[in-house]
């Protein structure tokens, strides 16, 4: 009897330990094909990027006159040509800027003003052209604020050359870009053989009906670097290069 139950009982302690063994063996094996897994999908992804992220939207750009406080601020180089967008707001009104086209005639429609010649100014002189309009029955005091956004590739209109150059004729007057008297000389080849260079002649024919002449001296401009001598040419200006008096 007693040898029954010693071997009863050591049965009973193999029975658990062999049920222990079992469990830790199983535990063992769903730990490491849960590893795997994890392992798995780490690999899958590359490094350093969040999968399932949707990327965030791209904040717009303000338009340039909302940036701006001064009328001392605003554009006085690039000239208006037709295309162009703008972007136009009165502080003292207290709104957001709004955009605004310039037209194929030139124009631009501004609110309690009306239609404006745009075309072949600058935003600073558009915006100091407006002011006393807008004080004369709006406003007390007004900071036009404008500002260009976007720029057609039309050119401005033309320049002709005539006289002592490698090729007479016409040249586009590019848009939102000065021309200068020199760079349209140097644009059509440059100057002849026998061309005066001191009494290039610009001539400009003024809203009256009446020309204005100005004498360009390519000397001073080109050899000696006065480049505030060369004068920016507009629109329908033409531009003589006279033939020396004495060729040598």
């Amino acid at each position: 009897m007693k040898m029954w139950n010693h071997d009863h009982s050591r049965n009973r302690v193999l029975f658990i330990r062999r049920a222990i063994l079992s469990f830790l063996i199983v535990g063992i094996l769903i730990l490491a094909c849960s590893t795997g897994l994890r392992a798995q999908d780490t690999r899958s992804t590359p490094v350093g990027i969040v999968p399932n992220v949707t990327p965030s939207a791209e904040v717009p750009t303000p338009p340039i006159a909302a940036s701006l406080d001064s009328m001392d601020e605003l554009n006085d180089h690039s000239k208006l040509s037709n295309g162009d967008t703008i972007s136009y707001r009165v502080i003292e009104e207290q709104k957001d800027p709004m955009l605004l086209t310039v037209s194929d005639s030139g124009e631009v429609m501004v609110p309690l003003v009306g239609i404006v010649t745009a075309k072949g100014k600058t935003c600073k002189q558009l915006a100091y052209e407006l002011k006393p309009r807008l004080e004369k029955e709006y406003f007390y005091h007004a900071t036009v604020i404008i500002g260009l956004e976007t720029f057609s590739t039309h050119p401005l209109g033309k320049v002709y050359l005539m006289g002592q150059v490698q090729k007479q004729g016409a040249v586009e007057i590019p848009s939102n870009e000065n021309l200068t008297v020199s760079q349209a000389i140097l644009l059509v080849g440059g100057l002849a053989d026998f061309a005066d260079k001191r009494r290039v002649k610009l001539v400009r024919k003024k809203p009256d009906g009446t020309t204005q002449t100005t004498i360009v001296d390519l000397v001073e401009i080109l050899e000696k670097g006065h480049s505030d001598r060369d004068p920016v040419v507009q629109p329908e200006d033409t531009i003589i290069v006279p033939q020396r008096l004495i060729n040598f």
